[in-house]
């Protein structure tokens, strides 16, 4: 556990099968902050570890009892620790089929955080027509996801950024209005300044601790905080009588696994993202792709805020220099 140096590239033996089980060949790896959270020991696992929980690739071996997929198959899957490696062992119940227009580097970009998106405007809050939404880290990879699903539902985004840059690329996905967190003494004013002087029915925040508090007092009476995420880290505990000051506010802090626990739902969200992709609903941008020896550069590029979009680790060795400023 540690720093993002701790991460090492090392031989192991090839992975075989269990009951139920399958060996899938890597094609690439998402790169999320569930990832960062696990070396961090923020959500802890049995060390030693292999980090990624999202990837996609084919199907090159499946162990008894097996009934879901079979060799040769294109799957992605997310949640599943173990993808910074060129094979991964996959319950097979959780394997997500790939249509044969989703290629790997798409599948492996969207899933987790597109089902993120999926069940945070659906489920978590399920966002109306004309709802003006507050979103934090609009061009990161979660954010630009859902900036382009709110758009998509007919609601308005308030993004916030930490650039310029990352300010175009929020509108560029839809955003009406972008705030950037150094522009602004008093964020929380801003946005109601930009909502004609009015609170927002919900706040979708990925940040945590370093915008927790402006997100709450963004809110309208009866307002709703989806805290998602914790990229800045946790936010300190907090005695729950600031909601009901607030104006009997509600906070949720959900998870993606607990929307996806059962395959039947995991494949209906699944379905749905890949559809949104085809229409073009979501525009899916890779913006960096990394070696399995570069992983700490993946880490510390995605902590740093130095990246937009979503950052793949890519087992072929050919990725070396391939990597910045790369788009898909």
């Amino acid at each position: 556990m540690g720093g993002p140096e701790v991460l090492r590239e090392v031989d192991v033996d090839q992975p075989r099968p269990g009951p139920g089980q399958a060996v899938v060949e890597v094609a690439a790896s998402g790169v999320n902050f569930l990832d960062v959270y696990h070396r961090e020991g923020r959500y802890t696992l049995p060390l030693p570890f292999t980090p990624g929980t999202e990837g996609a690739g084919t199907v090159v071996q499946v162990g008894p009892d097996v009934a879901d997929v079979a060799v040769g198959d294109r799957v992605g899957w997310v949640e599943i620790p173990g993808t910074y490696a060129e094979r991964a062992v996959v319950d097979s119940t959780r394997l997500v089929p790939l249509p044969d227009d989703i290629g790997f580097e798409t599948a492996a970009a969207v899933l987790l955080q597109g089902m993120t998106a999926h069940y945070l405007v659906k489920d978590a809050y399920p966002v109306q027509w004309g709802d003006t939404v507050l979103v934090h880290a609009a061009a990161g990879g979660v954010g630009l996801l859902l900036t382009q699903l709110i758009t998509h539902l007919a609601g308005r985004v308030i993004g916030t950024t930490s650039t310029t840059a990352k300010a175009e690329l929020a509108k560029r996905a839809g955003a009406a209005e972008v705030i950037l967190y150094s522009a602004v003494d008093d964020l929380a004013a801003e946005v109601r300044r930009l909502n004609g002087g009015q609170g927002l029915p919900v706040v979708f925040d990925g940040v945590g601790a370093h915008t927790f508090d402006a997100s709450l007092a963004s809110l309208r009476t009866r307002g709703h905080l989806v805290l998602f995420g914790a990229a800045s880290g946790a936010v300190p505990p907090f005695d729950p009588i600031r909601l009901a000051h607030g104006g009997s506010l509600t906070l949720i802090r959900p998870s993606l696994g607990d929307f996806i626990a059962d395959r039947s739902e995991l494949l209906r969200r699944a379905a749905d993202v890949f559809e949104w992709v085809r229409s073009k609903a979501l525009e899916v941008t890779v913006t960096a792709r990394y070696p399995l020896a570069e992983a700490a550069q993946a880490h510390s590029d995605l902590e740093a805020r130095r990246t937009t979009g979503k950052l793949l680790v890519v087992p072929d060795a050919a990725v070396i220099g391939y990597r910045e400023g790369t788009q898909s």
